[in-house]
């Protein structure tokens, strides 16, 4: 089975080509970085308009790299939620439309399932039931994944995500946009224990996030520092490390919690290198094993829609072939797994 997959939800086009036996037949990616950096942040219009110009473009070279005609596909999937809306029509119109020529399968996929499923393409992969901590630039949840479309929820965030409060604090430094990323690399070049911040909702019982408070705190202690190089790196470093203490600790506990001894981390901010060694370290000492989507693959892109729709179809959780769409820019994952029980 081969899958066409396009992801649009903000300001990454993706698209994929997925083989359900070989894997990853060919992917393309363009990112909008440049386009939105003059404006410290993403611009919801020109993101629609720049998936508009390269979403066609980028079919055509993916399948050319694949050297796979039309006839061969089997389905098209499409980031249908969540995500900036009009950047979420350009690729739900596409994949339809495309869908509908080719009489085949229009399968809408969630953005939050395609990033939790995608360490699953990783070499070993992690086998049901695991732990997710998910943590994208909007989303911090903690979840049990039972199986492909079941889905239960531990812990969510209150307010601002880890990615929110990782781009905030940068903004905040004077960093460029993309902010996280920034930060992260001036962490690099920080002295650690200069900085003392809150680790918030570290001992709160419970597997939520907040991070708004952090944001609070970063900022009162900018105002009391002079503002040089090493202060702000110093800074840098110690926010990096609040952030990924809070989901360290938390996911570790979701694990004794659950009884469960595998922890698949994804999304964008699981790229980040300190979470990663944190996480390595808390899961060695206790024992578990973790599993994380390789780098390129961590943050937007058209594999993990691909891969998303072809497990679900394999595990015959899809509806009936039909060309209606529509996108649901708010689309909690809880939803996604009570929609899956009435399909299965």
């Amino acid at each position: 089975m081969i899958v066409l997959g396009l992801e649009t939800s903000c300001d990454e086009t993706g698209v994929a080509l997925y083989h359900s036996e070989r894997g990853l037949l060919a992917q393309a990616l363009h990112s909008q970085v440049d386009l939105h950096r003059t404006y410290g942040g993403v611009v919801p219009e020109l993101a629609s308009r720049d998936h508009v110009r390269r979403l066609l473009p980028l079919i055509e070279s993916t399948m050319t790299d694949a050297g796979i005609s039309r006839d061969r596909l089997d389905a098209v999937a499409f980031t249908a939620g969540p995500g900036l809306a009009g950047a979420l029509m350009v690729g739900a119109a596409t994949g339809a439309a495309i869908a509908w020529a080719l009489e085949l399968p229009a399968l809408p996929v969630h953005h939050l399932e395609a990033h939790l499923l995608s360490p699953l393409l990783a070499d070993p992969a992690p086998d049901f039931p695991f732990v997710a901590l998910l943590v994208s630039g909007g989303h911090t949840q903690l979840l049990v994944a039972e199986s492909v479309g079941r889905y239960r929820l531990l812990g969510d965030t209150l307010d601002d995500a880890a990615g929110e409060a990782f781009d905030k604090s940068a903004k905040m430094l004077g960093l460029p946009y993309p902010g996280g990323p920034a930060l992260s690399a001036l962490a690099r070049q920080g002295r650690p224990g200069r900085f003392r911040l809150p680790r918030p909702m570290l001992r709160s019982g419970d597997l939520d996030f907040s991070f708004s408070g952090l944001k609070t705190a970063v900022l009162t202690q900018i105002r009391r520092e002079p503002d040089d190089e090493q202060t702000r790196a110093d800074l840098a470093a110690e926010i990096e490390c609040a952030i990924t203490d809070v989901l360290a600790a938390k996911s570790l506990a979701a694990l004794r919690e659950t009884g469960l001894g595998r922890l698949v981390v994804a999304g964008g901010v699981s790229a980040n290198s300190r979470l990663r060694e944190r996480l390595a370290e808390g899961c060695s000492a206790a024992g578990h094993e973790l599993y994380l989507p390789p780098p390129a693959l961590c943050t937007d892109n058209g594999v993990m829609i691909a891969l998303a729709a072809s497990l679900r179809l394999q595990a015959g959780l899809e509806a009936p072939k039909s060309y209606r769409f529509d996108v649901r820019p708010r689309w909690p994952l809880s939803e996604l797994a009570a929609e899956s029980e009435r399909v299965g």
